[in-house]
């Protein structure tokens, strides 16, 4: 109960001052501590910018860390799906890999979905997530995004909810003795509107529960476009996904969304997920840059 009624009040605090940017003049006194508002915003790109490079086995999970560093990010979100395997050997390669080269994971990205009608594939499906919170754990990371699921024929909006929650929960009681976080996406399906990722966290109601947000996949409901239905979300946020076009190819103001986040105070990864037509070798450097511009107006640190 406390921790949603900070987090509404947090959401509260984002309609206070909308629109306004954070100076180098309002920036604190480095000695002092840090408010509980204050907004400390990180670029990030996800491996599955790359997915292409990596599918074809033209570039390597350890080839995606370094040119994270390559591009100066300040955390990578390393997509399991081209992991070469989940030996701790190889794990502790890339973990060893990223720490020499200064750069930690953002957390890991899974395709588990949870909206399941039978009660044997849910249990595969939780077995299936408590595996990947395993790989999170030895990667060294903290975060793990994991996904609702579509709705199956037949099947009611209500009905999906009470899968997703009774799964998640267990999953969070899993990853909270880890340490580990559990980001549910708002990717496509049940979860792609605010309303039902809302719902979600109200019950689950862990500390170890949160939204993956992804800015460009929620579809309009009643009086909420995909800004209204971001900013929702936004106090429930343990991680980011950017793209710079909503689902429908409509271009997004970017600088308005980290205007939301930087107003709720929100402290994370800003990862870029490029999917545009151009090359990644050039569309991902270049939305990166965006990103660490955007990063460094909006941190107050």
């Amino acid at each position: 109960m406390q921790r949603r009624q900070f987090l509404q009040t947090a959401g509260a605090a984002a309609l206070v001052g909308a629109g306004k940017s954070i100076s180098k003049e309002s920036k604190p006194d480095p000695a002092a501590p840090l408010p509980a508002s204050a907004p400390r915003l990180l670029s990030g790109c996800c491996a599955y910018s790359f997915r292409k490079a990596l599918a074809s086995k033209q570039m390597t999970m350890e080839d995606f860390i370094l040119k994270g560093v390559e591009m100066g990010l300040e955390g990578v979100d390393m997509t399991v799906y081209w992991l070469k395997s989940t030996d701790p050997g190889y794990l502790a390669g890339l973990r060893h890999l990223a720490l020499k080269n200064g750069i930690p994971f953002s957390g890991a990205a899974c395709g588990s979905s949870m909206v399941q009608a039978d009660k044997a594939k849910r249990d595969k499906v939780l077995d299936d997530i408590k595996k990947w919170i395993d790989v999170t754990d030895a990667l060294g990371a903290s975060h793990l995004r994991v996904f609702g699921g579509d709705l199956p024929s037949g099947a009611t909006e209500e009905q999906a909810i009470g899968w997703i929650v009774e799964t998640m929960k267990t999953a969070c009681e899993y990853s909270g003795k880890k340490g580990i976080t559990l980001g549910i996406e708002d990717h496509s399906g049940i979860t792609q509107t605010a309303k039902v990722c809302l719902e979600i966290m109200r019950r689950v109601d862990s500390p170890y529960a949160g939204i993956n947000l992804d800015i460009t996949h929620f579809v309009p409901s009643p009086g909420e476009d995909g800004y209204a239905q971001i900013e929702a979300c936004v106090p429930y946020a343990t991680h980011t996904h950017i793209r710079e076009v909503f689902d429908d190819q409509q271009p997004i103001d970017l600088d308005r969304v980290w205007r939301m986040f930087a107003s709720a105070g929100y402290k994370g990864y800003m990862s870029a997920e490029f999917e545009g037509k151009e090359d990644p070798a050039t569309g991902v450097p270049k939305l990166v840059d965006k990103i660490k511009t955007l990063c460094r107006k909006y941190s107050t640190v």
